[in-house]
């Protein structure tokens, strides 16, 4: 069997999105550039939650977490999520931790296709070292943190309805992933 990795002329199939399409997975596994080419092969809107988060609450990632806490954020996160989502299809980039809030989780689950972005650890600390936009790596190790993520994150994010193992390859290589698991989920789900 063939993949769209194996043939050089391959055409991207075409079909459209009932619903929100939702990414999911830990930082530095290419949410925002994956979604923001998903966006434009469906011809859809894309948002970056955390993008609309800063806009919604006037400052940064970093600063609410430093200023509010984590608990706060989520609540906060929650909503913004909830809003976009309302708005139907368009191709959405969640922050890493949004789908462990129970209530996101369960609205995303119900009014969104949600895919899981999953990428060997080691690929993803490369990617996101030195990223000092990233609260959760501050004075921290990032294999250490994502070693602690993928213990309490990783039964989350099987809930989602698909799981694309990305690996160390090219954004749109995982696009064509991505979008051969959609094509197949929702053959089978309609």
């Amino acid at each position: 069997m063939t993949g769209p990795s194996d043939i050089t002329d391959y055409v991207r199939p075409r079909f459209d999105l009932p619903k929100p399409l939702v990414l999911v997975g830990l930082m530095g596994v290419g949410k925002t550039t994956v979604g923001r080419r998903l966006a434009d092969h469906f011809s859809l809107p894309f948002r970056d939650a955390d993008e609309e988060i800063e806009k919604a609450a006037g400052q940064s990632i970093a600063n609410i977490f430093s200023s509010l806490g984590e608990a706060n954020f989520r609540d906060g996160e929650h909503r913004v999520i909830l809003r976009l989502i309302e708005e139907g299809p368009q191709v959405l980039a969640t922050g890493g931790g949004a789908f462990m809030h129970a209530q996101t989780r369960a609205s995303l689950k119900d009014k969104a296709i949600v895919v899981w972005l999953k990428t060997d650890l080691k690929v993803l600390a490369r990617r996101v070292a030195n990223k000092p936009h990233r609260p959760l790596l501050k004075d921290r190790d990032p294999m250490d943190v994502l070693r602690e993520h993928e213990i309490n994150r990783y039964p989350y994010y099987a809930e989602a309805h698909l799981t694309v193992e990305t690996g160390d390859q090219s954004h749109a290589k995982s696009v064509d992933l991505v979008l051969e698991a959609l094509k197949t989920y929702l053959d089978t789900h309609k």
